[in-house]
This record gives structure tokens, C-alpha cells and sequence, in this order.
């Protein structure tokens, strides 16, 4: 007789009235809890709609959203912002190629989720992207011309500035991260030594006073006439203060694997970096998806804090946008709640995804 595959085990079906008494009417206290919550919605949201929709301003007319300041919301400020907001001081003639390279950039990222494309030409596809990305927003690769007029990094900004930010400091964190939570691990001391300085040196300060070094102290610390785009200096003092977080993340899902691992690959007559890469690693990354993709949510909302060295991104954007204009300086508000629901589409995708990987990783 033939033996029957296994099979996945059946997921439970359950119906909105059944989820609702276990997760919210489960216990006289949730109850209690869950109706105070219930009433407390339900007297917020009336108003709520009659200020951001009944009464709200949609047309870019700052004498109309003056009128109704106090009953309605502006989002004619978006109307008339939006681009400023957007893509910050880029020149307006040429706001095609950053919401191109936007686009661009989101569709990589897209791809990049689904398993289909987990292919090492997808490294190719990567490098070739980031070229157009860069070729786009700057008018040029390095000193190769591309036909359209050079702007200058100081003049990027906005959602594709956060985006490209985001991107890639994620992308070099993750490997800086597993390095340095192996070297922490290591047997010999120098390296050992070497990354337990750079992770606790690096969690010791603030982000910002990161940025301050990466922007003002690493030109006094290179010869005279050497000047690195701030840019990538930025992009390097994310990294590095991603890098430290990463490793230690990380360094707790390699504890978590059981001596007798390494043991069964050493008996199997694996090296060093074979027992990592094919056994430990795997394992040790399935047990801090929800750390790892944490720290990167982080990543991606600390991008804001390059404004105080003349990086306006997406909320520095919206300072130059509407900060500087005394029509629509009331209505900041309104700015700060686009750019919030900017913000949240795109953490909550990345916490979405990170389910996906964890329940991937379980039915492994």
C-alpha cells in the first residue's frame, strides 16, 4: 500500500460573531473594556466626519479654508501642496522623474516580496533599478551625461528621498548586521572586541548625533579638498546606527539555536561559514522576523530626522512646503495628516509582510 503524503494541518474557520466573543467578549472585564471603547468611538466619530468630510474644504482656496477653520478641515492645502510635499525642492519642471523613480523604486520593492522573483537575477535587476533610480533623480551617472539637466542631491526631497533613504540603508544594514552578530560571537577576541565597541558605541547615542558626525565631522576627518556628498555620508551614518540594532537582533536568534545544531553540522564535516550559511543562520533569522522587521519599520520612520541636516524628506518637505507660507500656515494639521497616512500605508505593509514570512517560515 501507498503512503499518503503529509499534509498540512486543517486552519480553523471561524465566523466575525465567534472572533468577536473570543477576542473581545471573552471575560466580563473585556467586555466592560470593549464597550467603553465601542462608546467612546461612537461619540468620536460623528464629529470627526463632520470635520473632515461635512465641513471640510477640498479646493485650493486659502480664503475658503479660512471661513471654516473652525467648523472644517483644509485639505485644500494638500491640493495646493501636494507637490512641494511630495518631491520637496526638486525642480517643479522636472517632478516627472522623481514620481518615475518613485515608482520605479516601489516596484522593486514589490517584486522583490513575492517568492517567484527569489531568483540571483533579481540582484541584477536590483543593480540595474537603482542606476535608472539614480540616473533619474540626478540627471547623470557620475561623470556619464544622460540628456536631462543635473539636480544636485542637496535639491532632492520628499517621499522619494525616504524612500531611497530607507531602501538602502535597510539593504546594507542587514548584512553589516549578520557580520557583526557573528564577529560578537566569535572565539577570537580582537573581532570580538572590535564589534562589541561598534554595537555598544553606536546604541549609545541618539540617531540625531549621528547624523550630526556623518554630516559635519567626517569631512574635519578626511584630506583637505575631500568633501563626500552629504548624502552619502547620511546614508552611511544610518546604516551604521541600523547595523548595531540589526546585530544584536540578531545575535538573539543565534543564541536561541541549540548546541547540538553546530554539533550534527560539525559531525557532517561542515565548516565555519557552511554551518552559518546552510544550518545556524536559517534558523536563527526565523526566530526574529517580528525583531527584524521591527527594527526595519524604525529605520524607515527615523528617515525624518535627516531634516536637521538639510535633507528635506517627506515631513521636511511639508515644513518647506507649508511652514513658509503665511496663507496656509494655519493648516499644518491638515499637511501632517497626509504625510501621516503616507507613513502608515507603508509600515503597515511591512508589518503585514512580516506575517507573511512568518507564517511561510512555520510551514516549513
Amino acid at each position: 500500500m501507498a503512503l499518503i503524503a503529509a499534509r498540512p494541518a486543517p486552519t480553523p474557520h471561524s465566523s466575525g460573531l465567534t472572533w468577536l466573543r473570543r477576542n473581545l467578549f471573552n471575560s466580563r472585564l473585556n467586555t466592560l473594556v470593549s464597550l467603553a471603547l465601542l462608546a467612546l468611538l461612537a461619540a468620536a466619530v460623528p464629529g470627526t466626519l463632520s470635520w473632515g468630510l461635512w465641513h471640510a474644504v477640498f479646493q485650493a482656496d486659502a480664503q475658503a479654508c479660512q471661513a471654516a477653520r473652525e467648523i472644517g478641515a483644509c485639505w485644500g492645502v494638500i491640493a495646493e501642496k501636494h507637490r512641494l510635499i511630495l518631491f520637496g525642492r526638486y525642480p517643479y519642471a522636472e517632478q516627472w522623474r522623481p514620481l518615475l523613480a518613485t515608482l520605479l523604486l516601489m516596484g522593486l520593492l514589490a517584486i522583490s516580496c513575492m517568492r517567484f522573483f527569489w531568483r540571483r537575477s533579481l540582484v541584477m535587476v536590483w543593480a540595474v533599478g537603482l542606476l535608472a533610480f539614480m540616473g533619474l533623480m540626478g540627471g547623470r551617472l557620475g561623470p556619464l551625461p544622460l540628456g536631462l539637466t543635473p539636480v544636485p542631491t542637496d535639491q532632492w526631497g520628499g517621499l522619494p528621498l525616504t524612500l531611497m533613504l530607507a531602501t538602502l540603508s535597510i539593504a546594507m544594514a542587514f548584512p553589516l548586521g549578520i557580520l557583526v552578530a557573528l564577529g560578537r560571537r566569535s572565539e577570537l577576541p580582537a573581532i570580538r572586541s572590535v564589534c562589541i565597541l561598534y554595537i555598544e558605541l553606536v546604541r549609545g547615542v541618539p540617531l540625531i548625533a549621528v547624523l550630526f558626525m556623518a554630516s559635519f565631522m567626517i569631512p574635519l576627518l578626511l584630506p583637505t579638498g575631500t568633501q563626500p556628498d552629504v548624502l552619502l555620508r547620511v546614508l552611511l551614518g544610518i546604516t551604521l546606527f541600523a547595523g548595531a540594532y540589526t546585530a544584536e537582533i540578531i545575535r538573539g536568534g543565534l543564541q536561541a539555536i541549540p548546541r547540538g545544531q553546530h554539533e550534527a553540522a560539525a559531525s557532517l564535516g561542515l565548516g565555519y561559514w557552511k554551518t552559518q550559511r546552510l544550518v545556524i543562520l536559517p534558523q536563527a533569522l526565523a526566530h526574529v522576523v517580528p525583531g527584524i522587521m521591527n527594527n526595519f519599520i524604525a529605520i524607515f520612520k527615523d528617515t525624518s530626522l535627516v531634516t536637521i541636516v538639510s535633507l528635506y524628506e517627506l515631513s521636511g518637505a511639508l515644513g518647506l512646503a507649508i511652514g513658509g507660507d503665511a496663507d496656509w500656515r494655519p493648516f499644518k494639521l491638515e499637511g501632517y495628516l497626509f504625510i501621516t497616512a503616507i507613513y502608515f500605508v507603508f509600515c503597515f505593509a511591512m508589518s503585514r509582510y512580516s506575517l507573511w514570512v512568518e507564517r511561510q517560515v512555520s510551514h516549513r
